[in-house]
């Protein structure tokens, strides 16, 4: 996006923009534009571990400050709490700070506060800095979309979106396994230190490659009310999707009183918003058909694939006795296809209407859903690895085109908006992909459990059988029940596992259908450009 289009684009007849005098520069090319690239897919990336590194060293952090596990918890909440907050504010920031000067400023602000996350000495002060860190970490992924598509010609935007996309993916699946890897090798600070040389050498590269390129900076006043609903009802809705699970949903007070805050400060933003002059969510974006049917998809895919990349490691942690690395690594072969593949398909994505290659990508979730369901507690590492593997053949079908129907058509300003929105909402379909899939396997094992258990009584032929050659083995009465217990338990939660399987299968097979409500799209995405 030049300056001299970002200028057009937010002067208003009030004089509100106070940009210099715009000057129209070249688009960066060759080693320029590979460079920026790397900076702003590094930025993404690390932006986007940090939300999943954590997660498997919380035992050690929590042990190494004197709390229980549950209160750990609050090192992965506070983040993408606040994260959570900050997303859909990035076009708002942006227009008053400027998308390259907010992106800087986030880079070097999200790394200060990794580093200050190693040296807390205490758990209060680390979970602090930890929701320091995701408040300012918000901007980082909408603005490395944006300012990467608006960098590179409308040709060449699809590889721009593979880069990107490929960061978003590729992250979280690395990040419980790299975390793994450092807790379990070196000191838990270290899962925050490695973020300095990367915020560094993104914060120079990109302020260095893009000097003189801002977009111009508008003074239009603060939304303050907009501002105070989003807080409320984002804010209680994330709060409430992690801990509902731990504090029995609907059975629980906070949880219905969150609920009810969730409802009530969302409802009330959304009308706000609407009507507000300068708000600091644009939901007139909803009027785009493309941007809200692409939007839709992805925020219910990502819900899906997220419930089903957490109940996974749980299956094979509980049943099959993995330790978090070594289920981190089981099911990290989900990225592997998208990181070969990515590239092609971003290539080659405006060659094609892009609703074919989003329903190729559910098509092959579905069938990756479907062949994991053959697995059993029986099934060796390699089985389990493969299994992931067919089922990440259709992140690259999926993500990037899809990416691509939401943000057609938009340029500058609208299209840094369209970003903040679309990452809030799959960010959010994340966490409520984790919040009612793991609740549903935890439910459909009690059922299990209980179904199993109803012919496992003394007279049965099955149960006298198994029980005397027990018995014949020397165990103890109670080790016997143990074991039998044991042995229905692993079952009933392999029996879930299958059902949560079943169900991604059959709500990937939906999704294709409700491609076609969108728009064609084939060609360039997005216009304007750095």
């Amino acid at each position: 996006m030049t300056s001299a289009q970002t200028a057009g684009t937010l002067d208003a007849p009030n004089n509100a923009s106070i940009a210099a005098e715009p000057v129209t520069l070249p688009p960066l090319q060759g080693t320029a534009l590979a460079m920026l690239t790397v900076a702003t897919a590094l930025a993404t990336f690390m932006e986007v571990l940090d939300t999943t590194i954590a997660n498997v060293a919380v035992p050690t952090i929590s042990g190494s400050m004197g709390v229980s596990a549950n209160e750990g918890t609050s090192i992965i909440s506070s983040y993408s709490l606040a994260a959570a907050i900050a997303v859909p504010l990035t076009g708002w920031l942006s227009r008053r700070v400027g998308e390259v000067r907010l992106l800087i400023l986030s880079v070097l602000l999200f790394t200060l506060f990794s580093v200050l996350c190693g040296f807390a000495t205490n758990y209060n002060m680390l979970v602090f800095f930890r929701l320091m860190q995701g408040l300012v970490s918000g901007p980082m992924v909408p603005l490395g979309q944006s300012i990467m598509m608006n960098s590179y010609p409308p040709h060449k935007r699809g590889m721009a979106m593979a880069f990107w996309a490929m960061t978003v993916v590729i992250a979280p699946v690395v990040g419980p396994v790299m975390g793994g890897y450092i807790t379990e090798n070196f000191t838990w600070p270290w899962i925050f230190y490695i973020n300095v040389p990367i915020g560094v050498f993104c914060a120079y590269s990109i302020s260095t490659l893009l000097k003189g390129r801002d977009t111009a900076i508008s003074s239009d006043p603060i939304d303050v009310i907009g501002l105070v609903f989003l807080v409320l009802g984002v804010g209680s809705l994330q709060y409430m999707l992690e801990h509902a699970n731990d504090l029995g949903w609907f059975q629980s007070k906070e949880v219905v009183t969150l609920t009810v805050m969730a409802v009530v400060g969302l409802t009330f933003l959304a009308i706000w918003e609407w009507y507000d002059k300068h708000p600091v969510v644009d939901l007139r974006l909803i009027k785009n058909r493309n941007f809200t049917v692409g939007t839709i998809l992805q925020t219910v895919g990502f819900t899906v694939f997220f419930g089903n990349m957490v109940v996974m490691p749980l299956w094979l942690q509980t049943v099959l006795g993995y330790d978090s690395f070594h289920s981190g690594l089981a099911v990290a072969p989900v990225a592997m296809f998208s990181i070969f593949f990515s590239p092609v398909i971003g290539m080659n994505m405006h060659k094609v209407d892009l609703r074919w290659l989003v329903l190729t990508g559910f098509g092959l979730f579905a069938f990756g859903a479907w062949y994991s369901s053959l697995l059993s507690p029986q099934s060796t590492i390699g089985e389990i690895m493969w299994g992931r593997f067919l089922f990440g053949l259709g992140i690259p079908f999926f993500f990037i085109p899809l990416s691509g129907i939401v943000m057609q058509g938009m340029e500058g300003e609208e299209l840094t908006a369209a970003a903040g929105f679309s990452n809030f909402l799959r960010t959010l379909g994340g966490a409520i992909g984790t919040a009612v899939f793991v609740t549903v396997w935890s439910r459909r094992t009690t059922f299990h459990h209980a179904r199993l258990t109803e012919d496992m009584y003394p007279g049965k032929p099955m149960y006298d059988q198994f029980m005397g050659q027990l018995a014949n083995s020397g165990m103890t009465a109670e080790a016997r029940y143990n074991t039998l217990n044991g042995m229905i338990s692993g079952q009933a939660a392999s029996m879930a596992t299958l059902d949560i399987l079943y169900l991604s299968a059959g709500l990937f097979v939906v999704m294709m259908f409700c491609v076609f409500f969108a728009k064609p799209v084939k060609g360039a995405v997005a216009s304007g450009g750095h």
